[in-house]
C-alpha cells in the first residue's frame, strides 16, 4: 500500500473504526489490529488484520465485522480479510 492512502482506503479505515472488540470495548483501528488496507483498480479490498491473541474467542466476530464494515463503504466491490499473527500484536500498537 502507498504511504498516501487513497480516498477509498481512508473511508474504509474510518468505517473500521466503528468495529468494536467486544472484549476490550475499543475499536479495531485504535487497538492496532488492522495491519493493512489495500484496494486495487477494480475496488477489490484486501484487509490484513490480527487479534490480540491467537486464541481470541472473538476472532470470528471480528473478521466478519471487519468484512461487513468494509463492504458497506460506497465503491467497494468485494472484500477479502486475511488474518495473521505476524507480527504478533503488542499493546504498544494501540493509538491514544
Amino acid at each position: 500500500m502507498d504511504d498516501e492512502p487513497t480516498e477509498l482506503v481512508q473511508r474504509i479505515r474510518d468505517a473500521l473504526a466503528d468495529v468494536i472488540d467486544p472484549e476490550l470495548g475499543r475499536d479495531v483501528v485504535g487497538l492496532g489490529l488492522i495491519y493493512a488496507i489495500e484496494a486495487d483498480e477494480e475496488d477489490t479490498v484486501r484487509i490484513t488484520m490480527t487479534t490480540t491473541t491467537a486464541g481470541c474467542p472473538a476472532v470470528g466476530f471480528l473478521v466478519d465485522a471487519v468484512r461487513f464494515a468494509a463492504t458497506e463503504v460506497q465503491g467497494v466491490r468485494s472484500v477479502e480479510v486475511r488474518l495473521t499473527y505476524e507480527p504478533r500484536w503488542r499493546p504498544e500498537m494501540m493509538t491514544a
